[in-house]
């Protein structure tokens, strides 16, 4: 069986800075980590390796520092990481960016495709099923257990707001995993000596056989124009009192206010 993990590295949002001329983020200094969804995607690949013997391939597309990530996937137990860096990538929004990996996919032809249900710099959630989509294959969001494979097709749990569904999938499908799906393990120290050994296979545009004008700004219909931070407020005001207390004062300063007559 051939398990393809997609990760991303972002930014880590505790040290997140945003340059107030230009409302871009400012990465330099900035530490970067794996997208805290996706390390439960590596570990859900990792034990469907272990109770099964699966393949488990780590890719991610980025600039060259994100090989970083792959070999921290690899320190985690997975087999293999491919970097998808080419200058034709640069500026790709979800579209494109979902279009490459999809291409890849079609190279590496895997049975089952995990993906973080989100990053967390984007919050999109638009990647995963666009991959899905472009390879025609069944996807199944937040996933919060897996309960078995076999016979060439997979039962799940899927997360929802007042419980969860039973789903059923045939083979290739495409997974988007939540956080209550398991616990990611830390990587060992054999782990971390592989990870060191291990050779990143580097693909660009051409390797994949993607077409440019579908990546990058020409293949973006969407693009950032500005990220700015909220406003801080600091004329907040604290309301004591047991809850009949704080409703009637609450309603009294509404009424100050003039937001209600």
């Amino acid at each position: 069986m051939n398990v393809v993990v997609c990760i991303k590295q972002v930014p880590d949002t505790a040290e997140v800075r945003i340059n107030p001329d230009t409302g871009t983020l400012i990465r330099e200094g900035v530490p970067s980590i794996i997208n805290p969804y996706d390390l439960h995607a590596i570990e859900a690949a990792v034990r469907i390796k272990e109770s099964s013997g699966a393949k488990v391939t780590v890719i991610t597309m980025g600039p060259p520092q994100a090989e970083s990530a792959l070999r921290d996937a690899i320190s985690m137990g997975a087999d293999e990481g491919i970097l998808l860096s080419d200058k034709a990538f640069a500026g790709s929004d979800t579209l494109a960016t979902s279009y490459a990996i999809s291409k890849a996919m079609e190279k590496l032809k895997p049975d089952i495709i995990v993906c973080g249900k989100q990053a967390i710099d984007g919050d999109t959630a638009q990647v995963g099923p666009e991959v899905a989509e472009m390879l025609n294959i069944p996807h199944i969001a937040y996933v919060k257990k897996i309960d078995e494979i076999k016979d060439g097709g997979i039962k799940v749990q899927r997360l929802m707001d007042e419980g969860y569904d039973v789903v059923e999938s045939s083979l290739p499908v495409l997974l988007t995993v939540v956080r209550e799906l398991n616990e990611p393990r830390l990587p060992s120290l054999k782990g971390k000596m592989a990870a060191k050994k291990a050779a990143i296979a580097k693909w660009g545009h051409a390797d994949i056989g993607a077409e440019e004008n579908s990546l990058g700004l020409k293949g973006s219909p969407t693009q950032v124009k500005k990220i700015f931070a909220p406003e801080v407020r600091k004329d907040r005001q604290m309301i004591e009192g047991t809850p009949e207390e704080q409703a009637n004062a609450l309603v009294e300063k509404l009424k100050g206010l003039k937001c209600l007559s």
